[in-house]
């Protein structure tokens, strides 16, 4: 499953032990200048700088990397399809910079994600949650991304358990019967989502739970040589997508 190799190749990356705000300041760095350089090269630039520090010095595999960039490809690819498209008089027709349209949205897009994704596959939830509270992110915010994170697990387990179960049942032998596995799969997966929420937030009425969920976070230093190498890269990447 995707959820879980990505989380699973962020615990394993050699950057684990980095400071979040060190890879927050990069990936959020880089999600900037993806927005606001031009598509060529600048989105380009980022992209492929991007890439190289997943696959480089982050060692992320690569497998784990192309697996997850590409539920945001298929988006991308709807999203510029949509943008260049003109209803008119005559019907469904062509934008006149129909090519650049896309290929500028495209190219941002596909930028932003890969940096979105270099932080996703290098710093676990439980490094960056912390840190939100850090930056000062509304407490709720927080508490809504830290309980989703919790539950996800339950829930592709309980998909990954149902579905083996459905399997040996030989409930995808023929097309008609994978159909109705997939409904009853996905019925089994919310009914049991709306089962476990409600327990929770039973179980932290119960215990009068009025404020967050406190932790101790893993306190990880920041390192000023990857401060200004990240700062010298931006400012790199900004001054080669402004002047080409």
């Amino acid at each position: 499953m995707t959820g879980l190799a990505v989380d699973d190749a962020a615990w394993a990356s050699a950057w684990r032990r980095r400071s979040p705000a060190d890879k927050l300041l990069l990936c959020g760095g880089l999600v900037v200048c993806a927005l606001a350089l031009p598509a060529w090269p600048g989105s380009v630039l980022v992209g492929l700088t991007a890439l190289a520090l997943a696959l480089g010095p982050a060692r992320v595999p690569a497998r784990t990397f192309g697996r997850a960039v590409r539920w945001p490809l298929a988006f991308i690819a709807v999203g510029a399809l949509t943008s260049v498209v003109t209803v008119g008089t005559d019907g469904l027709g062509w934008a006149p910079d129909a090519a650049a349209r896309a290929g500028s949205l495209a190219g941002h897009a596909l930028a932003g994600s890969a940096a979105v994704l270099l932080l996703a596959t290098t710093t676990p939830m439980s490094d960056l949650l912390p840190a939100l509270r850090g930056l000062r992110v509304p407490a709720a915010v927080v508490e809504v991304a830290a309980v989703t994170y919790r539950l996800l697990f339950v829930l592709l387990a309980s998909l990954h358990t149902i579905r083996e179960a459905q399997t040996a049942r030989m409930g995808y032998s023929s097309t008609g019967r994978g159909y109705r596995s997939s409904g009853a799969l996905a019925a089994a997966v919310l009914t049991r989502s709306w089962d476990r929420a409600r327990r929770m937030q039973e179980g932290l009425a119960g215990r009068g739970m009025e404020t967050g969920l406190r932790v101790l976070p893993e306190v990880l230093p920041s390192s000023r040589a990857f401060v200004a190498g990240t700062v010298a890269g931006l400012s790199a990447l900004v001054t080669v997508g402004l002047l080409a």
